[in-house]
């Protein structure tokens, strides 16, 4: 009876299991979730509406009426230069594993392959992100956004004084030699440097600000001051347009923050949250710091504050609480205050909308304050136990980036002024580089 009862038993698996298992295969299949999905595309559209047109009518406000349209021309030519070079090889440097281990060095723990070169092997039915839930699609084209971005920034520094041609060969060996393999290093997962090293940097702190930043510092050194700072008056032309800009940076920044929790879920509502806790908090300190070392609040001034918020939060967003939030923009806004004015005015560089004291400086000050606030002792939702252990190496990720990004720049500038020249001269930088560079009028009265 024994042997009979186990023999219809075995019997009865081998008709039921490979219904099991075939059950089991479609409940593992990923499936698409419309709701992520929908989320992801909001965020791409949102922080491509940061370059154009936040961060254009940002920075076009802020220059003499002669260079708006050069700026935003920028922005514009970066945004179609970095879209297609990242289909081409930017989004595989970035993104591609391939030989790839955890806790190995090796030269793609620095940069990725080109197995997605072309963005090969990516279809409508390609699935990525936490569960593989929404198109890789729409992944490549919100990292793009990420990438466009960053080389813009960097505008902001040497404004009303490069040659065009100069900026567009500039920014496309700069994306290829620096952003792409500071975003693999940091995002790209298990094996990539900074990312085993442990950096925290949910939105870009180190990828986008502090890259940016000190890339801007380097350029505004190497192309020199411009003519007739610091005597010269050079107030910004149309602060109209500047604020506008500073709004839609401020809205655009949601898709940049709680779209990098790469879900409709509670890490984004989170990152939405402190986005905003961080970002008011920014204006009011640097609007009451100037208020109480100049006398007057600026409209430019609170305009500033805002992007120093948003700058600070960004690597922190997905980790700290509302408390931290507060604390890392407040931060933010007075510091990066003093060293947009004080700072800049003793060291005398001609950064000339502020692309290092706000994106070098609030990205590093943001780095660096999330290893602390992602502690859940202090009200964070990180994994920090030991808060001196993850600012140490927070601190390790700010100055891999600083000193790689500074030293990368630098040489690419050079090589570009002894075989091309970077700076326009002393006539067209007096007519203006619409006129200029452009045979165009931001103006025609």
């Amino acid at each position: 009876m024994t042997l009979r009862k186990f023999a219809g038993l075995g019997a009865l698996l081998s008709i039921v299991m490979p219904g099991l298992a075939m059950a089991a295969d479609e409940v593992a299949a990923p499936v698409l979730n419309s709701g992520d999905t929908a989320w992801m595309l909001t965020s791409t559209a949102l922080v491509l509406f940061m370059t154009i047109p936040g961060l254009a009518l940002f920075y076009g406000g802020m220059v003499r009426s002669k260079n708006i349209l050069s700026v935003m021309m920028q922005c514009f030519a970066i945004t179609g230069l970095i879209s297609v070079l990242w289909v081409i090889y930017g989004y595989s440097i970035a993104f591609d594993t391939t030989g790839m281990e955890q806790g190995v060095v090796n030269f793609n723990s620095f940069v990725g392959g080109f197995g997605k070169a072309f963005l090969a092997g990516i279809t409508p039915a390609s699935l990525t992100g936490p569960a593989a839930l929404f198109p890789e699609a729409v992944f490549v084209t919100f990292q793009m956004t990420f990438a466009i971005i960053t080389p813009a920034l960097i505008v902001g520094a040497f404004a009303e004084r490069m040659k065009f041609s100069a900026m567009l060969i500039f920014m496309g060996i700069w994306f290829t030699l620096v952003y792409a393999p500071i975003a693999h290093m940091v995002w790209s997962g298990n094996g990539g440097l900074m990312w085993d090293w442990g950096v925290l940097d949910f939105a870009g702190g180190t990828v986008v600000h502090i890259n940016a930043g000190v890339a801007g510092l380097i350029a505004c050194l190497v192309l020199g001051k411009r003519k007739g700072f610091p005597t010269t008056p050079m107030a910004p032309h149309n602060l109209g347009y500047t604020l506008m800009g500073a709004a839609m940076l401020w809205v655009g920044w949601f898709g940049f923050n709680a779209g990098s929790a790469a879900a409709a879920n509670g890490t984004a509502g989170m990152a939405m949250l402190v986005t905003q806790i961080a970002t008011a908090a920014a204006a009011l300190g640097w609007m009451f710091a100037e208020w109480i070392t100049h006398g007057k609040p600026s409209a430019l001034g609170i305009a500033s504050g805002v992007v120093a918020g948003l700058v600070a939060i960004t690597p922190a967003a997905g980790t700290v609480g509302p408390m931290g939030a507060l604390v890392i923009g407040l931060a933010a806004g007075v510091v990066c205050f003093f060293c947009a004015t004080t700072l800049k005015r003793k060291l005398g560089y001609d950064d000339s909308l502020d692309a290092f004291g706000v994106h070098g400086i609030g990205g590093i000050l943001g780095a660096i304050l999330t290893g602390v606030f992602a502690a859940p002792s202090l009200g964070g939702f990180g994994t920090v136990t030991d808060i001196a252990a993850q600012v140490w190496i927070q601190c390790k990720g700010v100055g891999f980036t600083v000193i790689y990004t500074a030293i990368v720049t630098f040489i690419i500038l050079k090589v570009l002024d002894a075989v091309m020249g970077l700076r326009v001269t002393e006539e067209e930088e007096s007519v203006g580089l619409d006129l200029a560079q452009h045979n165009e009028r931001g103006y025609n009265l």
